[in-house]
């Protein structure tokens, strides 16, 4: 099956890397494809690779590819409609944040590091074809529970990570969802003070 072509290029006020004017977060997944299994180390590489604070690397993944028990677990832990489509995904990854270290020293930094690796992890694998969704919409305490986290580890977010589907096949409101205008708030109205 072909990768349907979609143009959600976002329209920049300033030119931007392609790869990041055409990221988008689908929620339309292809059911049947597994994950290219390069394209996944690929990109968990891209976020072993991610800047953080003092090099502490506080961030920590669960990766479940579709068919597994670790994945029907994610799916089980996500909220609302994020059930509906996230299934489909040929790989769910828990992103967390270590928030301090063994010995009980706080991690301020973690995160901020955590979104940094996941916005690497994410344009590299938009750069290699697959498409990511991050949900926050998931109850942490269950992952935690069968996951056994230590306490100083804090699921912060579900990433859905394949390819892209058909999105014919979503619920009626999710469709309108996928082919919505993209907007942002003008840069004028995000930089709050400049010299």
């Amino acid at each position: 099956m072909s990768t349907p072509v979609i143009d959600r290029t976002a329209p920049t006020e300033h030119p931007v890397l392609d790869v990041l004017a055409g990221r988008w977060s689908p929620r339309a997944y292809d059911a049947q494809n597994a994950i290219d299994e390069d394209k996944l180390a690929t990109a968990l590489e891209a976020a072993r690779w991610s800047p953080s604070a003092n090099n502490t690397q506080p961030w920590r993944f669960l990766v479940a590819r579709r068919g597994t028990a670790l994945h029907a677990q994610i799916v089980d832990a996500l909220m609302g409609f994020n059930q509906a489509w996230a299934g489909n995904a040929a790989a769910l990854i828990v992103a967390i944040a270590e928030t301090e270290t063994a010995d009980g020293t706080p991690l301020t930094h973690a995160l901020y590091d955590l979104g940094q690796a996941v916005a690497h992890l994410s344009v590299q694998a938009h750069h290699d074809g697959l498409v990511v969704h991050q949900m926050s919409g998931f109850d942490s305490e269950v992952v935690r529970e069968f996951a056994d986290l230590e306490p100083r580890f804090t699921p912060t977010t579900v990433i859905a990570l394949g390819e892209l589907g058909d999105i014919a096949a979503l619920p009626e409101p999710l469709q309108e969802r996928e082919v919505a205008p993209r907007v942002r708030r003008p840069i004028a109205e995000t930089v709050l003070l400049s010299a």
